[in-house]
């Protein structure tokens, strides 16, 4: 067996240890730790050092001896919407967590036949009428989104949990292999999970192959989100002058969003005034609406994961044998797969025709 050097980086910065913090846990120098995680190493760690690696980390010594992780997520090709503002550790876990979501939707691939990735191609697209032209190729009309994950999944789009814990990772999407992964972060409310799952969607569609990230895609993602979330005839049919911020808790449920996203999509397609808008912001944020839900919804999940681990448990397998056949720890599995630890057997999924059912590759 050799050792895999980029395995080691992995879980090194999946745990958000730097090289000193770890090499202080280990008995190691520095130099020695930084050296075994150099691509091409000079010196192989002995089994007693692969023993304390593994035990620090907490993943299984076999995690360090699987093939190479060659083709890593570049930085830049990743969406984060907080970039300039997080933590260099925080973005660099989440990176490791799409890594390992590229290992579970190579497993999973190995078993079913997954949809295939058939997003429309918008890059440059007025965000509007983006929104407008994938609502009707969905053929929503102006009718309220369900589900925002299972939308992503009738697209094909690998979609897995995140649990950071910190909220400057709110999701984040990528391109891979012509494959598109959207990572959300459970530590949101459910309206918030929607609306990040929404402006993922648009990075996918709007900005694909696009290196240059800042404000201006954010905004144009923002933008996308909530026109796909809350079309402007919708809200402009349904709001008024003299709405107060009970009125707005109340209409958010025809939408599944945050209050705080109605208010400032309201004003954005000019259903309220300025002055109106800022009043209601002052309320809602006197009622802590900036960070929580009043009469909140509950966090969305993913409908595929769900079927693959039912056919899965049918078979004998279960989350901790996924974990065992990856080498990775059950928590880095359990908590990217919307923490499904029980699949129930009476589960009776729909089916749509426009989908082929999910079956087990043998």
């Amino acid at each position: 067996m050799i050792f895999n050097p980029s395995r080691l980086k992995l879980a090194r910065q999946r745990r958000q240890y730097t090289i000193k913090a770890l090499s202080e846990k280990v008995g190691l120098t520095s130099r020695m730790v930084s050296e075994y995680e150099k691509e091409r190493c000079s010196s192989i760690p002995p089994e007693k050092t692969v023993s304390a690696f593994a035990q620090a980390l907490n993943y299984p010594e076999s995690f360090f001896f699987e093939g190479e992780l060659t083709d890593q997520i570049e930085q830049k090709s990743v969406s984060f919407r907080s970039a300039k503002s997080m933590k260099a550790s925080n973005m660099h876990a989440a990176i490791g967590a799409g890594i390992i979501g590229e290992l579970l939707n190579s497993y999973f691939e190995s078993k079913f036949q997954l949809v295939q990735p058939k997003l429309p191609e918008l890059v440059g697209e007025d965000p509007e009428l983006a929104a407008s032209m994938l609502r009707s190729e969905l053929a929503l009309g102006e009718k309220s989104i369900s589900n925002m994950v299972h939308i992503l999944e009738s697209l094909g789009v690998r979609v897995y949990s995140l649990d950071e814990n910190t909220q400057a990772v709110d999701a984040f999407s990528f391109w891979k292999n012509d494959i598109p992964f959207v990572f959300l972060n459970t530590k949101k409310s459910g309206e918030r999970s929607r609306f990040d799952a929404a402006h993922e969607l648009a990075h996918l569609i709007l900005h694909k192959n696009d290196e240059v990230q800042g404000r201006d895609k954010e905004r144009e993602a923002d933008a996308f989100a909530a026109h796909f979330l809350m079309p402007k005839n919708t809200v402009l049919s349904r709001t008024n002058r003299f709405l107060t911020v009970s009125d707005v808790i109340k209409l958010k449920k025809n939408w599944k969003v945050s209050a705080m996203a109605l208010i400032v999509h309201m004003k954005n397609v000019g259903a309220i005034t300025e002055w109106h808008y800022k009043n209601l912001i002052i309320e809602a944020s006197k009622l802590g609406l900036r960070t929580n839900e009043i009469d909140g919804i509950e966090r969305e999940r993913s409908k595929l994961i769900s079927k693959m681990l039912l056919i899965l448990k049918k078979h004998g397998v279960g989350i901790s044998d996924i974990a065992r056949n990856l080498s990775l720890p059950y928590d880095e599995v359990s908590s990217m797969l919307f923490d499904f630890e029980v699949v129930h057997r009476n589960e009776n999924p729909t089916r749509s025709n426009k989908k082929p059912s999910l079956r087990l590759v043998k």
